[in-house]
């Protein structure tokens, strides 16, 4: 088995808070870091109910500062939304107080409507197409002999790998022109996923960073101890999705069991889509479905989702997932 890392979205339940999602997710790293996998990512939304993880670097070394040796990283920080120096300062403050463990993914999306994304107001003339020089400055910042004149103080020298995130070929052929490492959501956008690896593998150019290609994968898992019971976890997900592409964000609900029969065919076409990078079951049948798929794409690393309404189940489903990576050693 490839390593296997996880992905937390820091779900915001019905009922519950941002401040419970942030202890959550301090218990769901801990037992991560003790299970083995291999890092933990916390991605930028803004605006969004069901979502706690807005204010990314924060969040980050919260969960940081409560562990011991996993790595924790952005996956990742919207670029468009920020000055490049301040996130050079910013991850460059993560890396000194957690040297050697810090990832740094990039993004061109807003992580959020327009208005919103408006409403951050890194400066009214912010434009996505500018992505690949934002991160060429990035680069600068982090230089052991930056060309630019303005220094990120901490950020300057520091060894803090850099990912490009991506949900289509754009994101592929940006990760292949520069050498670095490649993360595709394929947990929510599969679209384009097996055309993305191969323009990314068959272009890539070897860099100081990485002199070979590395594709981790977005997945998703609900796993539970029957696949009764998972199919059932897996409405949380389900409704949030369908919630979220017909304009009615919302927090996380709880489980639906009937929810699939009530969406109708329109639905479940549309969960059939943006969900067919997942596993849903018992251990046996997650682990034969993850299996399926990393010898379907031949990625390189696997980033879990698992968003279940549930800590409690949640932290099993994970734990379920653990139990393959304790499998092979």
């Amino acid at each position: 088995m490839i390593p296997l890392s996880v992905l937390d979205l820091s779900p915001i339940a019905e009922g519950s808070s941002a401040a419970q999602s942030f202890r959550n997710s301090l218990d769901l790293a801990r037992h991560a870091e003790q299970w083995g996998f291999n890092r933990y990512w916390l991605a930028e939304h803004h605006g969004m109910p069901g979502i706690a993880s807005a204010a990314t670097a924060v969040l980050i070394s919260h969960v940081a500062a409560g562990t011991s040796h996993i790595r924790i990283g952005a996956g990742g920080v919207m670029l468009p939304n920020h000055s490049p120096l301040v996130i050079a300062e910013q991850f460059g403050t993560l890396e000194s107080l957690y040297p050697g463990r810090i990832d740094l993914g990039l993004g061109r999306a807003p992580g959020s409507d327009q208005t919103t994304a408006r409403a951050l107001r890194r400066n009214l003339a912010s434009d996505a197409d500018e992505f690949p020089q934002d991160i060429m400055e990035l680069m600068d910042y982090f230089s052991s002999e930056p060309r630019l004149p303005v220094r990120a103080v901490p950020g300057t020298g520091l060894d803090i790998p850099l990912w490009i995130l991506g949900s289509s070929l754009y994101g592929a052929q940006l990760a292949a022109a520069l050498g670095l490492p490649y993360a595709f959501a394929s947990h929510f956008a599969p679209a384009q996923m097996m055309s993305a690896i191969s323009i990314y593998r068959s272009t890539f150019k070897p860099s100081e960073q990485l002199k070979a290609p590395h594709v981790m994968l977005g997945f998703n898992v609900f796993a539970a101890d029957t696949d009764e019971e998972a199919r059932v976890l897996a409405t949380s997900a389900q409704q949030s999705f369908v919630n979220s592409r017909t304009g009615r964000p919302s927090r996380l609900p709880p489980p639906m069991p009937d929810y699939l029969d009530r969406i109708g065919p329109q639905g479940r076409a549309l969960l059939d889509q943006i969900l067919s990078c997942s596993a849903i079951g018992s251990p046996d049948t997650v682990a034969e479905q993850l299996r399926a798929f990393i010898e379907r794409t031949g990625a390189d690393e696997v980033m879990v989702a698992s968003n279940i309404y549930d800590h409690r189940a949640r932290l099993h489903s994970y734990e379920i997932v653990a139990g393959l990576i304790q499998a092979r050693t």
